[in-house]
C-alpha cells in the first residue's frame, strides 16, 4: 500500500511523529506503539499507519489511556488504515 505520510501538521505547530506497524514483527507492535504513546507530550501526534484496521489495539489503548488519547481515522481502505493518537492530556 502507497500512502503518503505528511510530516507536520499545518493547523497546529506540533509535529507528527510517524509511526509504520507494516514493518515491525506482530509480537512486538502493541509494546512499541504503547511506547511511542507514552514518550509523546499534551498536543503531540502519532500517525499510525497499518495494514488492517486495528480494533484490539484500539480497545487496549482505550483502557489503558481513557480519554488522554483521542483518535481520528485519517484513511481507510482495504488496504489498510492511517489514524492518528493525539496525546490530550498527561498521565
Amino acid at each position: 500500500m502507497q500512502i503518503n505520510i505528511p510530516i507536520h501538521d499545518h493547523t497546529t505547530a506540533e509535529a507528527i511523529y510517524p509511526f509504520d506497524a507494516r514493518g515491525i514483527a506482530k509480537r512486538f507492535r502493541h509494546a512499541a506503539i504503547f511506547g511511542g504513546l507514552d514518550a509523546l507530550n499534551p498536543g503531540e501526534r502519532m500517525r499510525f499507519i497499518n495494514d488492517h484496521n486495528p480494533i484490539p489495539l484500539l480497545q487496549q489503548m482505550r483502557a489503558r489511556y481513557g480519554e488522554r488519547i483521542e483518535i481520528q481515522y485519517i484513511e481507510q481502505s482495504e488496504q489498510g488504515v492511517v489514524i492518528d493518537f493525539i496525546v490530550i492530556k498527561a498521565a
